[in-house]
């Protein structure tokens, strides 16, 4: 049978236990002990994880587009850091393979020029020498036989049958250069192609 000073010893020793317990968690916040976890902190991680994940999903994003996008929903920019450099880790964010993906598929399908390109890849804040590798994957010979094609569509749609007047003939030329002036085409190449295309579309009807 337990004596009475048996019991109460063990009760000293129970609270002496628990007391010991907070102190090392208390040193642990302070000296920010990775093995403590912080529960609300990490409560601010998840969320900030779930979102960028779910951008994510939707397409490849730099860097910096997501930390802008998670800033404007007003998550703490530490935690938001914190979530980038573990998604940066795994390989969810590669600054340098969005940039290739963006300039292959943006190009191919949208026909836009190197210089439109590289304006989009800096407003989403990839580095100049990322950017410039990106960019190598358009040859020069490339680029012209996308403003060419684009030249050639538009002149396609636009005259319907050999324009008359001078009047007509310069407003076909304007909207072929139209096209590929909003794609960023260099305004030089962009005249010369935008005449040939008029003059092969022309020559199409006559």
């Amino acid at each position: 049978m337990m004596r009475e000073e048996d019991t109460a010893d063990g009760e000293w020793r129970a609270r002496q236990l628990t007391v010991d317990r907070l102190r090392d968690a208390v040193h642990a916040v302070e000296s920010k002990d990775p093995v403590f976890i912080d529960i609300e902190a990490e409560k601010d991680r998840t969320a900030v994880r779930h979102r960028a994940l779910r951008l994510l999903d939707h397409r490849s994003r730099s860097r910096q587009e997501l930390d802008r996008r998670l800033g404007d929903l007003e998550f703490p920019a530490g935690v938001v850091a914190d979530v980038l450099d573990d998604l940066e880790r795994v390989g969810l964010i590669d600054d340098e393979t969005f940039a290739y993906e963006w300039v292959r598929q943006r190009h191919r399908r949208r026909g836009k020029s190197r210089d439109v390109l590289d304006r989009e890849l800096r407003d989403k804040g990839v580095a100049p020498e990322l950017r410039i590798r990106a960019l190598d994957q358009i040859a020069e010979a490339d680029e012209r036989a996308m403003a060419l094609h684009l030249a050639r569509k538009k002149a396609q749609t636009t005259v319907a049958c050999a324009p008359r007047e001078r009047a007509d003939r310069d407003r076909a030329l304007r909207r072929i250069l139209g096209v590929l002036g909003r794609r960023g085409f260099p305004q030089g190449m962009s005249m010369e192609l935008a005449r040939e295309a008029l003059e092969e579309r022309i020559s199409e009807l006559s």
